[in-house]
């Protein structure tokens, strides 16, 4: 008898279009939680993080704990914007093993600068580009696999989930024991 593999669960919203305009919280995990971005999987003291202030908040200055995996994912994701005319990077975090990235999506048209594999004005494509785009060029630069399969997003509804959210983002790396990713090495 032959068996049925699994069917894999569509986590985007059906009928919403993801180019839209608006703000899109990502999360991608590493292929089985493998604690690969951060140097000896070091945690950040509460006082360097209390002294990240100006354009460090926006986009955390991490280098110094970053593993070589994990400053090449930086090096990515902070270049999402020159390749994406109509996006903006707001905030991002680099754990252990997974991201968040906060990114603003200005549905107004924006040219595209890089060649996707699917095409950014298809409509509900937009974000899967450019996670797809961005995992496929880190696990390319480091020679290996990288990603579990698919990514978790939430469409920004209000300032105050946006408020939220962006405060999750920016204590996510002093609460990294507490984490629902966490993994005990």
């Amino acid at each position: 008898m032959k068996r049925e593999l699994p069917q894999r669960k569509n986590n985007r919203l059906k009928e919403y279009d993801y180019s839209s305009s608006g703000v899109y919280f990502i999360t991608v995990c590493t292929k089985d939680k493998a604690p690969i971005f951060w140097a000896g999987n070091k945690l950040v003291n509460k006082a360097d993080a209390e002294n990240i202030v100006g354009e460090d908040s926006i986009l955390p200055s991490q280098k110094g704990h970053l593993s070589p995996a994990g400053k090449i994912v930086a090096e990515v994701i902070e270049k999402i914007p020159e390749y994406y005319s109509n996006m903006e990077l707001l905030q991002y975090v680099i754990m252990p093993n997974h991201i968040h990235l906060l990114l603003w999506i200005d549905g107004c048209g924006g040219r595209i600068l890089s060649s996707p594999t699917k095409a950014a004005d298809e409509r509900g494509k937009t974000i899967s580009t450019v996670i797809g785009q961005a995992k496929r060029l880190i696990s390319k630069r480091l020679g290996f696999p990288v990603w579990q399969r698919s990514f978790h997003d939430h469409i920004v509804r209000n300032d105050e989930d946006y408020q939220q959210i962006a405060r999750y983002i920016q204590e996510n790396r002093l609460k990294w024991e507490l984490d629902c990713f966490y993994t005990k090495q």
